[in-house]
């Protein structure tokens, strides 16, 4: 019997490492070896390659691959038609998203995409940048850049739409954002026919459940102590729990204990009110996985 198979795309490049991090958080082993492109991976149902994320939404649109990780810019820039499955908020040095800016040198007289007409504008995102010149009806020359977009004005370019995490390199080369065009996050992807398949919905799904519950927990901690009955409202009132703390009968008949999950940055503040309010043998641990 032929065992079935998820032809899953990888995004190579800044993406790449993070991704295969994500996947290893979510139970998956995989491995890229030394100048291959076909990850390794420990499900006999999944067959992994990796693709450029600019190129991931077309392979998927066309059928060449039935799943991939992209950033939503990627599928916009294609104009790509595909099942976004699951929004991933990760990204190469954080987990926010990228944004995708207008931007031009300090001393620039251009102040808004009015300003625009007829200018030289150099990107990567070729298709998104003609469409937000349209969008607000304004013609300029737009020119692919194969790379080091920042350093093209004045000289090269009059601006550029350039993607970023952080805006230092943007401050590095002396630009400033003129309009944010597009906020983008990672995004699993499906063929949209193959995933009217029944197993392929399935096992999409199911790896999209698997990363989302890393993502989710890597916020949070898990709290376990044990109160005495007497002061567990009181303790239970200041818990800030996802749901309802889990109470767990102990030994002793006049104490329980209470189990939670809270975010990671009140720890340092709850815990004092914790041990004040009567809890005892107080455990933080790490949560690996959540699912709501």
């Amino acid at each position: 019997m032929t065992t079935n198979k998820l032809k899953l795309g990888i995004p190579s490049g800044s993406l790449q490492q993070p991704t295969i991090d994500l996947f290893c958080a979510a139970g998956y082993n995989m491995h890229v070896r030394s100048r291959s492109y076909y990850p390794t991976v420990d499900d006999d149902e999944l067959e992994c390659v990796l693709v450029r994320a600019q190129e991931m939404a077309r392979y998927v649109d066309s059928g060449i691959l039935d799943a991939g990780i992209t950033g939503h810019d990627w599928i916009v820039e294609c104009g790509a038609d595909v099942e976004e499955v699951s929004e991933l908020s990760f990204s190469k040095t954080s987990r926010g998203p990228v944004k995708w800016v207008l931007a031009v040198p300090d001393d620039s007289t251009i102040q808004s995409v009015r300003d625009l007409e007829g200018k030289r504008i150099a990107t990567e995102a070729v298709g998104l940048t003609k469409n937000y010149l349209s969008r607000n009806g304004v013609s300029a020359n737009v020119e692919f850049s194969w790379g080091a977009t920042e350093v093209k004005p004045p000289r090269l370019a009059d601006a550029i739409v350039e993607v970023t995490e952080t805006g230092n390199s943007l401050r590095a080369n002396n630009l400033r954002v003129v309009e944010v065009i597009l906020e983008s996050t990672p995004r699993l992807i499906a063929n949209k026919a193959r995933f009217q398949d029944d197993w392929v919905k399935v096992k999409v799904s199911n790896i999209a459940l698997m990363l989302e519950s890393c993502l989710r927990a890597e916020s949070q901690v898990g709290l376990l102590m044990n109160v005495h009955r007497d002061n567990l409202d009181a303790l239970t009132s200041i818990l800030p729990a996802m749901q309802t703390p889990t109470i767990s009968h102990l030994a002793d008949p006049d104490w329980v204990a209470v189990d939670t999950v809270v975010a990671e940055s009140v720890v340092r503040t709850i815990i004092p009110q914790l041990s004040h309010s009567g809890a005892r043998g107080i455990v933080e641990y790490p949560v690996q996985k959540l699912i709501d």
